[in-house]
């Protein structure tokens, strides 16, 4: 009955070898079909990305966000086109949603953007139909690249009794959220920002009145929709007066001149 026993022991044992062995090749093959497609799948969106040249570059896709002369299409990532003039259906915004083709010139001094030269847009499939045709020089009047965002420096422990902080700043940057209120002036509505600060503790800090915002802030706001939170490159101007500033947490006025992650 032993040897019965130890002879069943060890089919079983060999048995379970060989399912275990099984099982480990079918994962090995899985993981080498997954790697596979992994590599496959990168290496098709990398195809996708055009890789953008000093000169004339060429792109087609569909707008995804336009305010005033900037818009944004997701094949030329990292890159801003920025339109000199007008577009036959008014600015950017107008562009949202459509299907593009469009040709601009790229150089190195200006490495985050593509100056336009033509649009056409897509009517019906494999029609295309030419909106924009440069026709004058471009006038970057609002546009803040990376080396002059390092003149901006952080605004910390912001309260409305702590003017020193702000003060003699000139170029700053906080950390807050731009609110937007809709108000009527006469027969015209007008939109009014203010940013609202916090302090260490989580609690509010104050806000900031803006007088001015650019179109190339309010471009990457949009760009930036799925955040509430930023940070703000403001111009900082005139202190709030003093009984003002206590009862209403206004600390001073500013000008945004770009909006950010960092």
């Amino acid at each position: 009955m032993s040897f019965i026993q130890s002879e069943g022991n060890r089919k079983l044992k060999i048995i379970s070898q060989i399912f275990g062995l099984s099982l480990l090749i079918i994962l090995f093959v899985a993981a080498g079909s997954i790697s596979c497609k992994k590599k496959t799948e990168e290496g098709e969106a990398l195809e996708e990305v055009t890789v953008i040249k000093k000169g004339m570059n060429e792109f087609e896709d569909v707008v995804k966000v336009g305010v005033g002369k900037y818009f944004f299409i997701p094949g030329a990532q990292g890159i801003d086109m920025v339109v000199p003039g007008q577009i036959e259906s008014g600015d950017s915004s107008s562009l949202e949603g459509k299907r593009i083709r469009v040709r601009g010139e790229f150089s190195h001094e200006k490495p985050s953007i593509l100056v336009v030269e033509t649009i056409d847009v897509e009517e019906a499939e494999g029609e295309w139909r030419n909106i924009y045709i440069k026709t004058e020089d471009v006038v970057l009047d609002d546009y803040l690249d990376s080396r002059d965002r390092e003149k901006f420096k952080p605004l910390k422990k912001l309260d409305y009794t702590k003017k020193d902080v702000w003060e003699g700043i000139g170029k700053g940057k906080v950390y807050g959220k731009l609110e937007k209120t809709t108000v009527t002036q006469g027969e015209e509505e007008k939109d009014v920002y203010n940013i609202i600060v916090w302090d260490e503790k989580g609690e509010i800090a104050g806000q900031i009145i803006v007088d001015n915002i650019t179109d190339y802030s309010l471009y990457y706001l949009k760009k930036l929709r799925l955040f509430d939170k930023f940070w703000l490159y403001i111009n900082v101007k005139e202190t709030v007066d003093w009984k003002i500033r206590k009862r209403t947490r206004d600390l001073f006025h500013a000008d945004v001149v770009f909006a950010g992650l960092y």
